[in-house]
């Protein structure tokens, strides 16, 4: 899971800098856990782009959202994004391998606002898994969102069971669609990682079951739209 952010990694660039600061609104606990992660938790690089979160707030508002699936946590920065967004009576089910970063460095931060954290049920276990066991229990269709920022080997497995899963005219953000570029470069796409994600973003463009746009915003940002 990497979240490369052209805020992060292109600060001296002067149109990136003009748009994330007229983009990127945070809350002061996302402000809190995107210190925390950057200095202290490892990896920080997988930190969610701010303004990718930010655009996915507005994409819950506008759809009127209530159910979200948040596939990889890390700290649980996109967790937290979607359940500020989210009614009172919002869920988001958020999906990592492991929950170690998110309970050290993100639950001491979301669980000082009771009526947030209580949206968010954490979900430990391989996602795919995970995802499978909602759609045998009957959840397909009742979902509203779905952000994938996880490991990219299983990118196209989480965007059929995401689209399962969804209500008609959900909506799909797939992170880092771009892999800093290379997905671009057909030499680099031997990659597993660069491979798969490249992969997806043609199938979701062929995919007649959505309507789609990939966005160079963020590393990359592929939405797509259920019919």
């Amino acid at each position: 899971m990497s979240a490369v952010s052209k805020s992060y990694d292109n600060k001296g660039d002067p149109i990136i800098a003009y748009c994330t600061d007229r983009t990127t609104k945070q809350h002061a606990l996302q402000k809190e856990l995107t210190e925390a992660t950057l200095k202290n938790a490892p990896m920080s690089m997988m930190l969610g782009a701010p303004e990718v979160l930010t655009f996915g707030e507005n994409f819950l508002h506008l759809i009127g959202a209530k159910r979200v699936l948040d596939i990889g946590t890390y700290t649980g920065a996109s967790a937290l994004a979607w359940a500020l967004a989210l009614p009172d009576d919002g869920e988001v089910f958020t999906f990592d391998i492991s929950h170690e970063n998110y309970k050290k460095y993100g639950v001491s931060v979301i669980s000082k606002c009771e009526k947030t954290f209580k949206k968010i049920k954490a979900i430990e276990g391989p996602a795919v898994e995970e995802l499978e066991k909602l759609v045998a229990n009957g959840q397909a269709g009742t979902f509203d969102f779905a952000f994938i920022d996880a490991d990219k080997s299983n990118y196209s497995k989480y965007y059929d069971l995401a689209l399962q899963l969804l209500r008609s005219g959900g909506v799909i953000f797939v992170d880092n669609s771009l892999w800093s570029g290379s997905v671009t470069v057909p030499a680099k796409r031997s990659d597993e990682s660069t491979g798969a994600i490249h992969a997806l973003n043609d199938k979701i463009f062929a995919d007649d079951r959505t309507r789609s746009a990939l966005l160079n915003f963020g590393d990359g940002l592929h939405i797509a739209f259920k019919k």
